[in-house]
């Protein structure tokens, strides 16, 4: 194996650091650099006001209305006067032969109860509309079952299917909390 030797001579030892070398050149070159990176690189921001499209493209767009927030009148019960107009624009006739339909006013905290005629087995379409500041609950059910169970918001109309596998008798619940209309239909489809 070969030996390796030791130098017992000391090497030159700095007791100072040397001096750091400046080179302006260099710093203005590195500044020139950057800033021509962040010019290029910067982002902008472009839109299409219209001005170069083609008119005939012009034609076809239409601009989209204003929307205007809810009038809170809308949602206020109608007088008894008015139950029967409000009841044709809720729920229109779609000649459908109905079964049983109703509608009616509700004073604040009321539950009305009120049960069809017998119908027949088959498939069903319940539709529900109500007028209120807030929700009206409506329960549907028949000798057996819970069919609909739903806390209606007021100015959605909603339209369930059901399916009777025997003939009964439907018992519809309405109530609200504060003042509404209510309108229910049943018809066979």
């Amino acid at each position: 194996m070969p030996s390796v030797r030791k130098s017992s001579a000391p090497g030159p030892l700095r007791t100072a650091p040397a001096p750091l070398a400046r080179k302006p050149a260099a710093a203005v070159v590195l500044g020139l650099v950057l800033a021509a990176g962040l010019a290029v690189g910067g982002c902008e921001y472009t839109y299409d006001d219209g001005r170069w499209a083609d008119p005939a493209d012009a034609e076809q767009t239409v601009a989209p209305a204003p929307a205007f927030t809810r009038d809170p009148l809308e949602r206020e019960p109608v007088s008894e006067a008015e139950l029967e107009s409000w009841v044709s624009r809720s729920l229109p006739d779609t000649g459908d032969p109905v079964m049983y339909a109703a509608a009616g006013l509700l004073a604040a905290g009321e539950t009305r109860s009120e049960t069809t005629p017998v119908v027949g087995t088959g498939t069903y379409a319940l539709a529900l509309a109500c007028r209120s500041q807030r929700r009206v609950n409506f329960t549907v059910r028949s000798d057996a079952l819970t069919l609909v169970d739903l806390g209606l918001r007021c100015g959605i109309n909603r339209e369930n299917v059901i399916y009777l596998s025997a003939e009964t008798a439907l018992t519809v619940t309405v109530d609200a909390r504060t003042g509404a209309n209510y309108a229910y239909r049943l018809r066979r489809l």
